[in-house]
C-alpha cells in the first residue's frame, strides 16, 4: 500500500486511541476499526498514534511498532500518520525515531524525558541534546510536545528558542502550556521565526480561545471522539465567523468539560467510555495502574452526550 508521506503540520490532527483485550493485550481489529473512523473524518490534516490517547506510557518498543504499522496499514494511503516518541532516554528515542522513518511515518511528535522532571528545565542544553540525537536518527519533521508551565516536564520560553535554533527540523509545537498569555506569546513569536514553528494547540477545554489567538492547528486525544467538531469549529474561526465558532463550542462544551475533569488521568478513559456509548467501540478497557470508571462517572458521560447532542 502507497503511503503519503508530506505533511502540513496545521488543522485538525486526533490522536487516537488504541482498544485493549481483557486480558490487556492490543485488539488490533478495535484499533485499526477506531483509527480508520477517525481518519474518515472530512477535514482533518493528519492522524497522530503512539501518543497519551494510546497510552503510550503503558506500551513497550515492539508494541509501539505494531501499532504504527498497522495504523500505517490502515489509512496510511488516506492520511499522514504522525507516530509518537516517548521514551525516558535520548538513546531510545532516537531508535523509536528511525524506526518510525523507516517503517513510514510522516512526523515525530516528541514526548519530554521523564527523567528531566527533576530539574531538567535548569539545564537548555540537555533538551538540545536530547531533540538533536532525534533528529539525527530521521529526515522527518518534529513536533515538540510542551508541557505546562507549572510543572517540571515544561521547556522554558526560552529553551524552545534555542530549540527551534539548533534544530532546524522541529516544525511545530503541540502546546499545552496551559496559561494563556505564554500560549499567546508562543503564538506570536515561534510562527513569525524566520524558520516558523507552527502551534498546534492541546487546550481542549479552551479550543475556541486558543484558536482565535491564532494557533495553526490542533492535536488533542478529544479528537479520537469530536474531531467533526473540531473540523467545525477550526473552519468557523479561520472563516471569521465567530457566531458559528461559538455555537460549536458550546455543543463541545458538555464533553470536554466532562473529559478534563479531575482526575486529569483519567481523560483518554473517559473517552474510551464515550466511544463505547456511542456504539464506537465494544470495550473500554485500560492498562493498569488506569482504571474502568465507575457507574457515576460513565452516567455523568451518558448526559455530556445528551447535552451535546452527539
Amino acid at each position: 500500500m502507497s503511503q503519503i508521506k508530506k505533511i502540513k503540520l496545521e488543522g485538525v490532527i486526533p490522536a487516537t486511541l488504541i482498544a485493549f483485550d481483557e486480558d490487556f493485550e492490543i485488539n488490533e481489529n478495535a484499533s485499526r476499526k477506531h483509527i480508520k473512523e477517525c481518519a474518515l473524518t472530512k477535514g482533518i490534516s493528519a492522524i497522530t498514534v503512539n501518543g497519551h490517547s494510546s497510552e503510550i506510557h503503558a506500551c513497550n518498543f515492539e508494541e509501539q511498532k505494531t501499532i504504527l504499522n498497522f495504523s500505517l496499514d490502515e489509512i496510511g494511503d488516506v492520511l499522514p500518520v504522525i507516530n509518537g516518541v516517548y521514551a525516558d532516554g535520548s538513546i531510545e528515542a532516537a531508535k523509536i525515531a528511525k524506526m518510525s522513518d523507516l517503517n513510514g511515518a510522516s512526523a515525530l511528535l516528541c514526548f519530554p524525558p521523564q527523567s528531566m522532571s527533576m530539574g531538567g528545565y535548569l539545564r537548555p542544553e540537555m533538551a538540545v541534546e536530547h531533540f538533536s540525537r532525534i533528529a539525527d536518527a530521521s529526515d522527518l519533521p518534529l513536533i515538540c510536545f510542551n508541557y505546562p508551565s507549572s510543572g517540571n516536564l515544561t521547556y522554558p520560553f526560552e529553551t524552545l528558542l534555542q530549540l527551534f535554533e539548533k534544530v532546524p527540523s522541529i516544525k511545530a509545537i503541540k502546546d499545552w502550556s496551559n496559561d494563556p498569555m505564554l500560549h499567546e506569546k508562543h503564538i506570536k513569536t515561534f510562527q513569525n521565526l524566520s524558520n516558523p514553528v507552527n502551534v498546534l494547540t492541546t487546550h481542549s477545554s479552551w479550543l475556541m480561545s486558543s484558536l482565535v489567538m491564532g494557533a495553526k492547528g490542533l492535536l488533542s486525544g478529544a479528537g479520537s471522539v469530536i474531531a467533526s467538531l473540531q473540523v467545525d469549529l477550526f473552519l468557523a474561526i479561520k472563516n471569521n465567523d465567530l457566531k458559528t465558532a461559538q455555537k460549536i463550542n458550546d455543543k463541545m462544551y458538555p464533553l470536554v468539560q466532562a473529559f478534563y475533569s479531575p482526575p486529569f488521568l483519567d481523560m483518554h478513559n473517559r473517552m474510551k467510555e464515550t466511544l463505547v456509548l456511542l456504539g464506537l467501540m465494544e470495550k473500554a478497557i485500560v492498562r493498569p495502574p488506569l482504571m474502568k470508571l465507575g457507574f457515576k462517572e460513565i452516567t455523568a458521560l451518558e448526559k455530556a452526550i445528551k447535552q451535546s447532542g452527539i
